[in-house]
């Protein structure tokens, strides 16, 4: 009876211990898709709004939001960015819209953009936005049930 009183309880307060030590390894992607720290590719995500198409970002105009760097074309779109990130930054971290659609996380890139109903959408590739296309409002409400649960995903 000692034995199993002891066992118990020994497995009562390692609980919170390896629960805190396993939570590190469940968080598997970062928030925002951002290789080597950078966002978009270093691709202004104002620019998407203004001039309709991807524009390169430059150093000078970088900030930092979401533990990643978001580079910007000049100061207006950096200060643009900087009062009200949320407006512009991708939707679900940057990552495939069209995956995370499945429940998926995959890369994207700067040229394979859609911007609706005031939102910007990355995919993964230029063929894969086209199939992300033919159905956008259905393709948002399937990523958004998996949003930002297939972060943690293996």
């Amino acid at each position: 009876m000692t034995t199993t009183r002891r066992a118990l309880i020994f497995a009562a307060m390692a609980i919170p211990v390896f629960g805190t030590i396993l939570r590190p390894a469940l968080a598997a992607e970062p928030e925002v898709y951002a290789p080597g720290g950078v966002a978009i590719s270093g691709y202004d995500a104002v620019a998407y709004f203004i001039e309709g198409r991807p524009v390169p970002g430059r150093a000078e105009y970088a900030l930092k939001w979401h533990g990643a760097t978001w580079y910007f074309a000049n100061a207006e779109t950096m200060e643009a960015f900087e009062m009200n990130p949320a407006a512009y930054a991708p939707r679900y971290g940057g990552y495939c819209a069209y995956a995370m659609s499945k429940g998926a996380v995959a890369p994207t890139v700067p040229e394979a953009f859609t911007v609706h109903d005031g939102q910007l959408y990355l995919n993964f590739s230029t063929e894969v936005r086209t199939i992300w296309s033919r159905d956008i409002p259905g393709n948002i409400a399937l990523a958004d049930a998996h949003w930002p649960t297939a972060l943690t995903r293996k």
